[in-house]
């Protein structure tokens, strides 16, 4: 289907009319849409009484001072800003741990952890989680972590990484947990950005039958840091894969923790450089530190985390959340958006690296009590069988994904999926990009046997939580369309001129007013948050993405509106990437553009001129391929090099990108080429004589 590529199909093309998928659920929080549209029109119109009664679920040491919520969306009437619950004090890990066991869920599991390997698992209770909580926090107090400090987290999906995140918040430290697929130039950014004293990382971590070397990753950003002038106090690091090397210093320590069965994965001596100065291990420090630790009590409007997103100047965002509007919301979406009920088991497979598990796989499931898996290993080791075994082996029922999972997934036979129980199933999710039809199909009838509704959720880094999605038991699926915002969330669509489009129509989409989950700000960068998001379209917060909707009102997301690439549900500006390619030596000028790709969605596809055309060989390549993946990361290795003379510009020196994405889809109708400044350039991009493609999958094996 051409919808998430093609912009001049038309809103029936887009919004084709696929049968209406109506719920089957019973004793849903919500059971019809009579019901969705009161509570939701309470949220618009009466958001101080609705966001209160969220509240009162939740334990506040005193209430908002002066104005439940303001905000300002209008440069012209004076800088943008947003606050919700301001001068209410809570903390938020009181009301995750000890809020949950004065509930009686002090012996309910918390999160089941999957390793890597089918053999390894193991478990923590809500006692537990607080337990080692208290204690990190006393760790990260001993190393001099204080009120407001940001702390950098680059780890695995293993449980230590939430008790990191938690014990942050706990003494009122921000945390900026780092994805582990990062590359140590992309660690370093973001600890410099931040300014963070300590990191907290792990020896390494296997990815199906791939391993990591996480430590010798840090070593070499934490050196970076160093050459730019900032020496972290502390690097703590977590014995997850193997034992350190033999020397006799106090780095000597026991095998990793009883709990966490080692099955069948072998021990490993990374040998990896330890620096006495800085370093320490995890178990140790853990092992000198009392279990009690009161928490931090802190205002509703304090940083609670930052996390780096890309941005259209190629620097990444420090995306800004704050603790109150956030808690409420993140727990209301949850408890909403996946109808959970006491006793479920939730899976999102999404890296806690991500704002999808940040917000959902822990602090949203947190606050309702939930047990939730987390799995540190991959959707298809040691089968394509492993998400369902994981389902069937803890009768999971809301299981949330992203659609290039499905989509890999969907290459396999159905058996992979039939082979396993899956009538605990009720709500299957979807997050990262618009989930198209045929997907939605498959995850419907193959995966959900009928019986489950599909959430397609959209949301951002910025929103921190859904504001477009259906809700289980009760909206009337659109196979392909996020349907209807979430509570307190008002979308519109305008058109390049910022008029509204009302009915049914296509335009860019923005929001009139804040919810309470919102980011604050870009991190110590004010000018560019008011820049990035509210120039555009005076009044509104511009998401960056098109959009239509239908006679119905539903809303379909037809994807991003700037030079944004999302390659795997990874959001990179073009720049982010061209200014890694731009570094060799050998290269003049380069632009890059999305592709669409069966599996990823888009992949990149790489226009680039070189200063000598008889040096376009293997090794080339390949060190491009390698910056790319030093740089940024191995899921922003483009799948085309394309190198050519030229690349079409207007007169005026802009590159046109429009015609590049043609070219890259073979797609003809290349449409009004007037301002070009060198019309013949685009026969000489068509021209294997002239221009060389390669397809890097193909190209190399790996």
């Amino acid at each position: 289907m051409k919808r998430d590529t093609d912009p001049v199909l038309t809103i029936d093309e887009i919004c084709h009319q696929n049968e209406v998928y109506y719920p089957t659920l019973q004793n849903t929080h919500l059971s019809n849409m009579q019901k969705f549209w009161q509570m939701y029109r309470k949220s618009i119109e009466e958001p101080e009484m609705f966001w209160g009664e969220v509240m009162t679920e939740f334990y506040w040491k005193s209430g908002p001072k002066g104005e439940f919520w303001s905000y300002n969306f209008d440069l012209r009437k004076g800088p943008i800003h947003i606050s919700w619950l301001k001068g209410a004090v809570t903390n938020i890990t009181y009301n995750l741990l000890e809020r949950n066991i004065e509930r009686g869920l002090g012996d309910s599991v918390a999160f089941y952890w999957e390793g890597n390997d089918p053999e390894e698992s193991s478990n923590i209770t809500y006692k537990q989680l607080l337990q080692k909580v208290c204690k990190f926090s006393n760790v990260l107090k001993n190393k001099g972590v204080k009120k407001g400090d940001c702390v950098a987290i680059y780890m695995p999906m293993i449980l230590e990484l939430i008790i990191a995140m938690l014990a942050c918040a706990r003494i009122g430290a921000v945390h900026a947990i780092v994805f582990g697929g990062y590359s140590a130039e992309a660690l370093a950014g973001r600890i410099l950005d931040a300014r963070c004293p300590v990191l907290i990382t792990a020896d390494g971590v296997w990815r199906g039958t791939k391993l990591i070397n996480l430590k010798e990753i840090a070593n070499s950003a934490v050196q970076k840091c160093l050459q730019s002038g900032h020496r972290l106090t502390a690097t703590i690091v977590v014995l997850s894969i193997g034992i350190p090397k033999r020397n006799g210093d106090s780095s000597n320590y026991l095998m990793r923790d009883s709990t966490r069965q080692l099955g069948k994965r072998p021990v490993v001596d990374l040998m990896t450089p330890w620096d006495p100065d800085i370093d320490a291990w995890w178990h140790l420090e853990m092992s000198k530190v009392s279990s009690s630790c009161e928490p931090e009590w802190m205002d509703a409007e304090d940083l609670l985390f930052l996390l780096y997103t890309s941005g259209s100047t190629g620097k990444p965002k420090g995306i800004a959340h704050t603790i109150g509007g956030y808690m409420i919301q993140a727990a209301l979406s949850f408890k909403y958006v996946f109808d959970f009920h006491p006793g479920d088991v939730f899976f999102c497979t999404a890296d806690i690296g991500w704002l999808t598990g940040h917000t959902y796989t822990v602090y949203g499931a947190l606050l309702n009590g939930a047990s939730s898996i987390i799995y540190e290993g991959v959707p298809c080791h040691p089968d394509p069988g492993r998400y369902w075994k994981i389902v069937d082996k803890y009768s999971v029922c809301q299981f949330y994904t992203a659609p290039t999972v499905l989509r890999t997934l969907m290459k396999y036979s159905d058996t992979y999926v039939k082979k396993y129980n899956r009538e605990s199933l009720h709500v299957l999710g979807s997050v990262g990009e618009p989930l198209n039809p045929e997907v939605w199909l498959w995850y419907y009838h193959v995966v959900g046997n009928g019986n489950c509704s599909i959430v397609d959720t959209f949301w951002q880094t910025e929103s921190g939580s859904h504001v477009l999605t259906s809700l289980p038991g009760c909206t009337p699926m659109k196979p392909g369309s996020s349907t209807f915002p979430f509570f307190g969330v008002v979308p519109a669509l305008v058109d390049e001129d910022g008029k509204e489009i009302e009915g049914a129509g296509r335009g860019n989409l923005v929001f009139r007013q804040p919810w309470p989950s919102m980011f604050r700000t870009i991190y110590e960068n004010q000018e560019r948050y008011e820049l990035t998001y509210f120039t555009k379209f005076p009044g509104y917060y511009f998401t960056g993405d098109g959009a239509v909707r239908d006679s119905d009102g539903y809303y379909w997301i037809i994807g991003r509106t700037d030079d944004m690439l999302n390659v795997s549900g990874h959001l990179l500006s073009t720049s982010e990437l061209e200014s890694v390619l731009i570094e060799h030596k050998n290269v003049v000028e380069t632009a890059a553009v999305a592709c669409p790709h069966p599996i990823k969605g888009e992949c990149l596809y790489c226009f680039i001129v070189v200063k000598d055309k008889l040096a376009i060989n293997e090794d080339l390549i390949k060190e491009l391929k390698q910056k790319v993946r030093e740089k940024i990361g191995s899921f922003a290795t483009p799948e085309y090099f394309h190198f050519t003379d030229e690349l079409p510009k207007t007169r005026s020196g802009k590159i046109m990108r429009r015609i590049l994405r043609k070219i890259a889809t073979n797609d003809g109708n290349l449409g009004d080429v007037s301002t070009l400044a060198n019309e013949s350039i685009i026969e000489d991009l068509k021209n294997p004589l002239k221009s060389k493609v390669y397809k890097l999958s193909t190209y190399f094996s790996s």
